[in-house]
C-alpha cells in the first residue's frame, strides 16, 4: 500500500481502488474523512444508494481543503476499520470540482452542510463555472437533510444558482436522517480533530 500511496501524492496514480478491482460503471461516491466511519456515512450511503439506484462507494481523499493531508499511517488506520465493509476509493482531490474532473458522471453523496460548502465561494472561486461543468461531466449530488444551525435543513433549503438545480437530487428524509458526526463521536471519545 505504501509505494500506491506514494504514488498517488506524487501524481503518478490519479485513484487507488480498495476492495474491488475497479469502479462502478455508475459510481455513486461518498467522500469523507471516516475518522471514524460511523453509521451517518453507511445510513448516508445506503440511502443514497436507494435514492439514485446507483451502486455506492466510500471516496477517502489524502488531500483535505479544511485539514492538513493524511499521512500513510493514518490512511492504513482508517481503511482497516473500513476493511471487508465498503470498497474505497482513495483519491488526491480535496474538491468535488477535482473529483469530478477524476470521474466523469459520477454521482456524489452528501449532507446539506457539505452541499453549502460545495456552493461556497471561499471553496470555489468561480461557482457558476463550476457547476456549468459539472453539468458537462455529468456529475450529480444526492443531498441528505442535517441538523444545521440548529435545525434541520433539506435540499429545498439549499441558495441553488438559477439553471442548476438538475444537479442536485433529494434524499427523502424517509430515507436517511441521522443527526451525528465525525467531530461530535471524536469528541465523546476524547479524540481530536
Amino acid at each position: 500500500m505504501k509505494n500506491a500511496l506514494d504514488k498517488l501524492v506524487a501524481g503518478e496514480l490519479s485513484y487507488i481502488p480498495v476492495g474491488c478491482e475497479t469502479l462502478p460503471l455508475a459510481p455513486l461516491l461518498l467522500p469523507g474523512s471516516f475518522n471514524p466511519l460511523h453509521r451517518g456515512h453507511e445510513g448516508l450511503l445506503l440511502a443514497a444508494e436507494q435514492a439514485t439506484g446507483r451502486n455506492g462507494i466510500l471516496e477517502l481523499s489524502v488531500a483535505n481543503v479544511d485539514k492538513p493531508p493524511l499521512s500513510i499511517v493514518e490512511v492504513e488506520r482508517r481503511l482497516l476499520q473500513i476493511k471487508g465493509r465498503y470498497s474505497v476509493v482513495l483519491t488526491c482531490a480535496p474538491t468535488f470540482a477535482e473529483k469530478a474532473e477524476l470521474f466523469p458522471g459520477a454521482w456524489f453523496a452528501l449532507g446539506f452542510d457539505t452541499a453549502i460548502r460545495l456552493l461556497d465561494s471561499r471553496y470555489h472561486a468561480d461557482v457558476p463555472a463550476m457547476l456549468a461543468r459539472f453539468q458537462t461531466l455529468e456529475t450529480r449530488f444526492a443531498v441528505a437533510g442535517r441538523l444545521h444551525e440548529s435545525r434541520f435543513q433539506t435540499l429545498e433549503n439549499l441558495r441553488i444558482p438559477p439553471g442548476f438545480e438538475e444537479l442536485f437530487v433529494p434524499i427523502p428524509g424517509t430515507l436517511f436522517r441521522e443527526d451525528i458526526s465525525s467531530t461530535q463521536l471524536r469528541s465523546q471519545n476524547g479524540g481530536g480533530a
